[in-house]
C-alpha cells in the first residue's frame, strides 16, 4: 500500500507533463493563445518544477519527508483546481507554474520514501523497479488519458483529473507512510530562486523574440536579466555551505557531457511532442484520442531501445549507444522537416517518430548510467537530481528556442500567403481577415507547417549537438562498467 500511494503521487506528476500537451490546441483556442506563447502552458510548469526539484528534495530531508510529501501533493492538488477554472491565460500560466512547484516538492520526496520505507536489498529494488516503471509509463498513460479526457469532456479535466487522485494520496499517507528521520541541513533559498528565475527570463526572451523581434526593448532587457542573475546564481552556488546545485559535479568530464546531452535531448523531445501535437490536430485533423493514440508507438520503442541499450550495454561500454542514439534522434527530427500540407500520418510522421523514439531509449538508459558514475553514495539523489532537473530545465529552454523560429518561419511564410488569400477572398472572407487578422484553411496550414518544419530543423541540430558531444567528450570503455556501477543495470 504504501508503494501504490508513493507511485501514483510520482504517475500524477509526471503524466501532468504530456496528458496537457494533447489538450494545447483546444486551450489555445478556449483561452485565445497565440502558437508562440502557448509554449508557456508547457514551460510554467517545467521551469518551476527543474528549478526547485533539487530544493524540494532537501525539504524533505530537512523537515521530514512524509509531511513535505504530503505538502507537495496538496499544493499539487489545489494548483490543478485553479488552473481547471481558469478563465484567461494568465491565470491558467500562474495555476501551472504553482502545479510545478508542488510537482518539485513531491516527486523527489517520494522517491527518498522509498528508500526510507522498503528495507535494502529485494523489496528496496523491487520498489524502485515500479517506481521508475511508472516513470517511464507516466508519458503514455498521459497521451491516452489527455485525448479521452478532451474528447469526452473537455480540456479543463486534464487538471480537474488530479484533484480526487491527490486527495487520495494525502488522505492515505499519514496511514501507510512512517514519518522519515530528519537531518539538520540548510536551505539554498536564494540559489533555487535566481536560479528559476534567471532561466524564465532567458525563455521569455526568446519567445518575446519569436513575437517582436530581436531588437524589442523587452526582448533584450530579457536577455540582460537573464545573464545577470545567472552569474549570481553561480556566485551563491560558489559560495554556499550547501548548494542547491553542486557545482563540482561539472568537474567530473563525462558527468558534465552527460548534462550537456541531456539540455540538447529534452529541447529536441519536449519540441517534437509540442509541435506534431498542433500538426496533427490542426493540420491532418485528428481529434485529440486520435492524437493521443498517435503517441502510443514513441512510448513502446522508447521501451524497446532502453531494453536493447541494458542488454548490450555491459559488452560495448554506454559511449557507442550515446552516439548512436543521437544520430538515430537526429535523423528522425531531420526526417519530419518534411511534412507539409499534404502529409499523413503513417506516410509522413509514424516512420520519423519511431526512429527518434529508439534513439531516445538508448539514450535515456546510458545518460542515467554516466550521471550516476563516481558519485559517492552521500551524493546519489544530487547527482540524479540534478540531471532530472536538467532534463527540465532544457526542455523549456530548447523550446523556447524551438518557438523563436517557429514565429519567425511562419511570419515569413504568412507574408507570402496573404496577398494570395486576398486575391481569391470573398468579400466576407476579406472582411473576417480585417478583423481577426487570422487566415482562413488552407492558407493558415501553409503557415503552420512552414514554421513547423523549421523548428524542427533545430530540433535536429539539438539532437545532433548530443551527438557530437558523445563523440568529444564522454570518454569511457567498456570495463569503466563495474567502476560505474554497471552490475545495477536492471533497475536502471
Amino acid at each position: 500500500m504504501a508503494l501504490l500511494v508513493i507511485a501514483s503521487c510520482q504517475l500524477m506528476v509526471v503524466l501532468d507533463i504530456t496528458i496537457v500537451n494533447i489538450a494545447l490546441p483546444d486551450i489555445q483556442r478556449s483561452l485565445d493563445f497565440s502558437t508562440t506563447s502557448l509554449a508557456w502552458v508547457v514551460n510554467a510548469y517545467t521551469l518551476s518544477f527543474g528549478g526547485l526539484l533539487l530544493l524540494g528534495g532537501r525539504t524533505g530531508d530537512i523537515l521530514g519527508r512524509r509531511r513535505v510529501f504530503i505538502f507537495g501533493v496538496l499544493l499539487f492538488v489545489l494548483a490543478s483546481l485553479l488552473g481547471g477554472l481558469a478563465q484567461n491565460a494568465g491565470q491558467l500560466l500562474a495555476a501551472r507554474a504553482l502545479q510545478g512547484v508542488g510537482g518539485a516538492i513531491a516527486s523527489p520526496t517520494a522517491l527518498s520514501l522509498v528508500s526510507t520505507t522498503f528495507r535494502e536489498g529485494p523489496d528496496r529494488n523491487r520498489a524502485f523497479g515500479v517506481f521508475a516503471a511508472v516513470s517511464a509509463g507516466g508519458g503514455a498513460i498521459g497521451l491516452l488519458a489527455g485525448g479521452i479526457l478532451v474528447e469526452w469532456l473537455n480540456w479543463r479535466w486534464v487538471l480537474f483529473v488530479n484533484v480526487p487522485i491527490g486527495l487520495l494520496i494525502a488522505l492515505a499517507t499519514p496511514r501507510w507512510i512512517k514519518e522519515s528521520e530528519r537531518h539538520p541541513g540548510h536551505f539554498d533559498i536564494a540559489g533555487a530562486l535566481t536560479s528559476t528565475v534567471g532561466m524564465v527570463l532567458l525563455v521569455y526572451g526568446f519567445i518575446r523574440a519569436a513575437q517582436e523581434g530581436w531588437r524589442d526593448g523587452l526582448t533584450v532587457a530579457s536577455f540582460a536579466g537573464a545573464v545577470v542573475i545567472l552569474t549570481v546564481f553561480i556566485l551563491i552556488e560558489r559560495q554556499s555551505r550547501q548548494p542547491i546545485t553542486p557545482l563540482h559535479m561539472f568537474a567530473d568530464r563525462n558527468r558534465a557531457g552527460t548534462y550537456g546531452m541531456m539540455l540538447s535531448l529534452a529541447a529536441a523531445i519536449f519540441g517534437m511532442f509540442f509541435f506534431l501535437t498542433l500538426f496533427t490536430q490542426n493540420v491532418l485533423d485528428f481529434s485529440p484520442l486520435q492524437t493521443g493514440l498517435a503517441f502510443l508507438p514513441v512510448s513502446a520503442v522508447i521501451a524497446i531501445g532502453a531494453g536493447l541499450a541494458s542488454q548490450f550495454l555491459p559488452r560495448y561500454g554506454p559511449k557507442p549507444f550515446m552516439v548512436v542514439g543521437g544520430i538515430l534522434a537526429a535523423t528522425g527530427l531531420a526526417w519530419l522537416t518534411l511534412t507539409d500540407v499534404h502529409s499523413t500520418y503513417v506516410g509522413s510522421v509514424l516512420g520519423p517518430i519511431l526512429v527518434f523514439s529508439l534513439g531516445m531509449g538508448m539514450e535515456f538508459v546510458s545518460l542515467t548510467l554516466m550521471a550516476l558514475s563516481n558519485v559517492s553514495p552521500r551524493e546519489t539523489g544530487a547527482a540524479s537530481g540534478l540531471l532530472n532537473a536538467t532534463q527540465q530545465v532544457g526542455g523549456s529552454l530548447g523550446l523556447s528556442i524551438l518557438v523563436t523560429m517557429f514565429g519567425t518561419a511562419s511570419g515569413n511564410e504568412a507574408d507570402k500567403q496573404v496577398p494570395q488569400f486576398l486575391e481569391q477572398a470573398t468579400p466576407a472572407e476579406r472582411a473576417r481577415f480585417e478583423r481577426t487578422g487570422d487566415l482562413p484553411p488552407p492558407w493558415v496550414d501553409e503557415v503552420l507547417t512552414a514554421g513547423i518544419s523549421a523548428a524542427f530543423i533545430m530540433a535536429a541540430i539539438f539532437a545532433v549537438l548530443a551527438a557530437l558531444i558523445a563523440v568529444v567528450v564522454i570518454q569511457v570503455r567498456p570495463s569503466d562498467l563495474e567502476r560505474l556501477g554497471g552490475k545495477g543495470l536492471g533497475p536502471v
